[in-house]
């Protein structure tokens, strides 16, 4: 099977582990994803229709926009990747635009513009809710033309919320399948949880989405995979699923001899019967 890219650069994205992750995820009806970030597993599995949600109100709000204005947005997107707008000047004066802005549609073109012009296409607030990642100084941006018309198109099957992951999960329909990306786990007692927007995830939503998966796989038969970090802590977290170690290229240093294959867990509750 092809495999189509996300139009957003992420952290943690899984394109590297798709093969994995669709080999673990069981058939059913929905596809529910409390962590969409940039949408690789929606992208490239085949379930009749998807619920994903995000906590991150910018990429739902841009999620929903293309999805019923697709042809005016991408035209209109095309005119934040040119020369002149590859330029830092340029970029502070659009990353001011884009927190002063509450005007939907100029975010979602702004946005789109911050993840690609900015440092490694990372999505990071401030805790006064303002997006503070630095210019990221490449030579040409890529424009993702194609990808934004494919996300566009599959959009269609899918539900776009931004909400929890707890809410997400309580409102989980039957004959539904459950794929969850919280951010990863530390891979040791000194590193700090990423902040991905402006509340982190903690040590306590760790453990509470683990109870419930377990819980949502063992009162309504709806069964849910997790990925994680493989470290003795997930280990215990996921103690009532079904493990598999699967091994990612993964950048966890800002070193270059930090970036090694690193093990992953996909956690699996419930695996229905064949």
């Amino acid at each position: 099977m092809k495999k189509n890219r996300a139009f957003l650069k992420w952290a943690g994205g899984k394109y590297p582990l798709l093969d994995d992750i669709r080999r673990h995820l069981p058939e059913g009806e929905v596809l529910i994803e409390p962590f969409v970030g940039a949408g690789s597993v929606f992208l490239n599995t085949d379930y009749a229709r998807y619920v994903l949600a995000d906590i991150n109100s910018d990429l739902i709000n841009l999620y929903n926009i293309l999805k019923t204005r697709a042809d005016a947005f991408i035209r209109e997107a095309a005119g934040y990747f040119t020369a002149e707008t590859n330029d830092a000047d340029v970029f502070y004066a659009h990353r001011q635009a884009f927190n002063r802005s509450r005007d939907g549609y100029q975010r979602a073109l702004l946005f789109l513009y911050l993840n690609r012009h900015c440092y490694n296409g990372l999505c990071r607030y401030n805790l006064s809710g303002e997006f503070n990642v630095p210019f990221g100084r490449y030579v040409r941006p890529y424009f993702p033309a194609a990808e934004l018309y494919a996300f566009a198109e599959k959009a269609q099957q899918a539900t776009f919320v931004c909400e929890a992951y707890d809410v997400t999960l309580s409102n989980a329909a039957d004959g539904s399948v459950v794929y969850c990306d919280p951010p990863y786990a530390p891979l040791s007692a000194t590193a700090n949880f990423t902040a991905y927007h402006t509340n982190s995830f903690s040590l306590h939503e760790q453990q509470h989405l683990a109870a419930l998966a377990q819980k949502l796989s063992g009162e309504r038969q709806i069964p849910v995979l997790i990925s994680n970090h493989d470290t003795a802590l997930t280990r215990q977290w996921y103690a009532g699923a079904e493990l598999h170690v699967v091994s990612a290229r993964r950048s966890i240093s800002s070193r270059i001899q930090g970036r090694n294959r690193v093990d992953e867990l996909l956690a699996l509750y419930g695996r229905p019967p064949r």
